[in-house]
């Protein structure tokens, strides 16, 4: 079923939820429960997963109560990658993973975007946390300087894939300014094309926190490709730029690339 029922403007079609791919993974920076019942009432049917920023859901009051009304709204929540980069770097593992199962998380998501993981041992965790868990696993680095070959990055997203990883996070930080984006917020396009060359976009989640970087990826991919970090007062915004029901994306999307609509 498509997402919503369309009228007269005959869309492109999108797969309701659950989805697999178009997914809008949401950031969550200290909502409450007032935010999300609003946020899911106006666009609720665009939301398909949310993370609790970094390590925000460990200071976060209430969190029993929050993830159930996420799961209420059937949707899944996922802690940021950073919690987990803490978790390894305290020794703190199975503690972890007993309290995402006390919480009731389907989802963990892996990174090593500020510690550095040996390569074997990160995969190692991402199969060993899969067996519980839905794995998302996150590549790059959040440090500006560091600009890994792309090769890498195909090498390891191929690697993270096999060891169980449902979807692979390509990183771009909460502003969009490391990993496949340069520090100034460019994308870095060449990256990103050798990379969807070697690996199905379907397995890609691709961080897209600015409006640039959603309407770029969907002009590149199409409306169904996975976008994440997006802020929840973007979320019926880039449903609109997936549609083709904005200005930056409406000649390529709903007309095809004609600048004016057939006769």
């Amino acid at each position: 079923m498509p997402a919503f029922n369309d009228g007269f403007l005959d869309l492109p079609q999108r797969p309701g939820k659950p989805r697999t791919e178009g997914l809008t993974h949401v950031i969550d920076k200290g909502l409450n429960l007032r935010d999300i019942e609003g946020m899911f009432d106006t666009g609720g049917q665009f939301v398909d997963i949310v993370k609790l920023g970094w390590g925000t859901s460990y200071v976060t009051n209430n969190l029993e109560k929050k993830i159930a009304l996420y799961r209420s709204f059937e949707t899944p929540v996922v802690c940021g990658g950073t919690l987990f980069e803490a978790v390894y770097g305290r020794g703190r593992l199975d503690e972890f993973k007993q309290w995402l199962r006390d919480q009731r998380f389907s989802h963990v998501e892996i990174s090593d975007g500020t510690l550095e993981i040996p390569r074997e041992r990160k995969l190692e965790l991402i199969a060993d946390f899969a067996e519980d868990f839905v794995v998302l696993s996150e590549v790059g680095s959040k440090d500006t300087d560091v600009n890994y070959a792309p090769y890498l990055w195909v090498q390891w997203i191929k690697e993270e894939l096999a060891a169980g990883a449902w979807k692979v996070i390509t990183e771009g930080r909460e502003g969009g300014t490391a990993g496949i984006y340069r520090p100034t917020g460019e994308m870095r396009t060449g990256l990103v094309d050798e990379i969807v060359h070697e690996i199905e976009v379907s397995d890609l989640l691709f961080e897209a926190p600015t409006k640039e970087s959603q309407a770029w990826f969907v002009k590149e991919f199409g409306p169904n490709v996975n976008l994440g970090n997006i802020p929840p007062d973007e979320v019926i915004p880039l449903e609109t730029l997936r549609l083709g029901l904005r200005g930056d994306t409406l000649k390529e999307v709903l007309l095809g690339g004609d600048r004016t609509p057939a006769t």
